[in-house]
């Protein structure tokens, strides 16, 4: 068996999709499972849609996923270069092979008569016209011209691009791991062009060229290529090379299962198609990223493998080291995966509860001083502890918390109109005079003081924690009661409770 060489292969038009990502994911996954190796290729030869900023966006946004190349732009191997743009010469020489064994040929048509044709052509009824097998010989092309005005052609430089002679009334047949066996029609193809007017080749001849010289095992790509496997097919018969195992993976779908997912769909639903922020500075407008709305990176990388992929166990939770243990092709559904930005945040959730508090701190310190707040990193490390359960993207530690370093100026009126008693009120003063005198001020230590608060005053926990809640933080959702007024402090936590007795007064007036 050859080695395992896989590669991914993105255009540098714009940011990296999410399904591009799952699609660099899964060929290297496979590339680990199989101890072979992951080839980053920077597929640039569409110079009008290149975009600047492109290519670095889809390195930094594989590297945030822990995505690591063996070979690529910055990690040169024995295959380069890897980029399509400094290869010309190569696909210049099989251009010139193709056209030498008669499986090419030059097209001189301008594009005004290539307009003209089409036009022709659907005022005839021909709503299709293809340049092909049934066209070529009334077109002007170096079959339908004699050679020495195809000479002539070439010898005064005249524009010209290359295509493949396809022969008619054929079958393709090839085997896909995911769709298993698969045809097409030679008709429905026509005569591909190989190499543009620019010198540069198409997608196509590029395409096989490299990964016949890459040594290319295994071929990994979305389901929107597979129409585009059957000219493959018959380029690498054309070139005498055998063909890569083809492996083409699912769409991702809308939320809603209909339609694929895009940027607009997110943009519109207020969620993130993209690893990583993109500014577009020609458009004018910004798209946003999962690691700017607070998504963990492993926690991305877990999300992404299981649309399209399951690894036939119970098991939801995987390091990218155990999603690479268990990575077979044989797992891959052939349906599309519908996108579930809930999912996303429950993975995100998890890898949260899971990373220790000391770990959080920093993420946590940067969320506070973002806001405005420099906090030291053992109040962090506490912020982490209580709030981790209960949150599912990072912002939401600063969001969630903020009562923590900010004065609390809104109260949550329900209970306390519902548990406040004006009665109680002199009651309520000596527990913050109890707390202002307390020797130890830990969340033990300050439970023991509210219970012993509670039988000495025959009050039940129903009574007394809502109202010290709501007034240290505003509300009666939260953490622990007790871990929020330690960290508070114990200082500004009985400066709340009398504030918040008066505030509880005016409320419930």
């Amino acid at each position: 068996m050859n080695p395992v060489r896989v590669r991914f292969a993105p255009s540098p038009t714009g940011p990296l999709h999410i399904g591009g990502l799952r699609t660099a994911l899964y060929n290297y996954l496979f590339a680990r499972a199989n101890g072979g190796k992951f080839i980053l290729r920077i597929e640039d030869t569409d110079q009008k849609r290149y975009v600047e900023g492109a290519e670095q966006y889809i390195i930094d946004a594989l590297a945030w996923c822990g995505i690591s190349p063996d070979e690529g732009p910055e990690k040169e191997g024995n295959y380069g270069p890897y980029r399509q743009s400094e290869r010309r010469e190569l696909y210049a020489a099989h251009v010139e092979y193709l056209l030498q064994k008669g499986e090419a040929y030059y097209a001189f048509d301008t594009e005004d008569e290539l307009e003209a044709r089409r036009a022709a052509e659907k005022e005839a009824g021909n709503h299709n016209f293809r340049y092909g097998a049934a066209t070529r010989m009334s077109m002007r092309n170096s079959l339908s011209l004699s050679t020495d005005e195809t000479e002539e052609l070439l010898k005064n430089k005249s524009p010209y691009v290359v295509r493949f002679k396809i022969d008619p009334g054929q079958t393709v047949t090839f085997q896909d791991v995911v769709r298993n066996e698969v045809s097409f029609q030679t008709d429905e193809l026509g005569d591909q062009v190989l190499m543009k007017a620019d010198g540069l080749p198409t997608y196509h001849l590029a395409n096989i060229v490299d990964d016949h010289l890459m040594k290319i095992s295994h071929v990994i790509r979305g389901e929107e290529w597979l129409p585009s496997t059957a000219l493959h097919v018959l380029l690498y018969r054309a070139s005498d090379w055998s063909a890569p195992t083809f492996v083409h993976l699912p769409l991702l779908l809308n939320p809603n299962g209909k339609g694929k997912l895009s940027k607009r769909k997110g943009a519109d639903l207020g969620f993130p198609v993209f690893p990583l922020r993109w500014d577009d500075h020609v458009k004018k407008e910004q798209f946003a990223g999962f690691r700017e709305d607070g998504f963990l990176p492993e926690a991305m990388v877990n999300f992404i493998a299981f649309l399209g992929w399951n690894p036939g166990t119970e098991q939801e939770v995987f390091s990218l080291e155990e999603l690479a243990q268990s990575f077979t092709l044989d797992r891959i559904n052939n349906s599309g995966a519908r996108f579930d930005i809930e999912k996303a945040k429950w993975y995100n959730q998890q890898y949260l509860i899971a990373t220790s508090d000391t770990e959080l701190a920093t993420i946590v310190q940067e969320q506070f001083a973002t806001n405005g707040h420099e906090i030291p990193v053992e109040k962090a490390t506490a912020i982490a502890g209580l709030l981790k359960e209960r949150i599912h993207l990072i912002p939401e530690f600063y969001l969630e918390g903020k009562y923590f370093v900010e004065p609390v100026t809104d109260y949550e009126e329900k209970p306390i109109r519902k548990k406040w008693k004006p009665e109680l009120r002199e009651k309520f003063n000596a527990l913050a005079d109890q707390l202002s005198n307390s020797s130890t001020w830990t969340a033990d230590c300050i439970k023991e003081d509210v219970v012993a608060f509670m039988k000495a005053n025959e009050l039940g926990f129903g009574q007394v924690l809502p109202i010290l809640r709501v007034a240290v933080s505003g509300t009666v959702q939260g953490p622990d009661a007790f871990g929020i007024l330690e960290v508070v402090g114990q200082e500004e936590s009985v400066r709340r409770l009398r504030v918040g007795y008066d505030a509880f007064d005016a409320i419930k007036g």
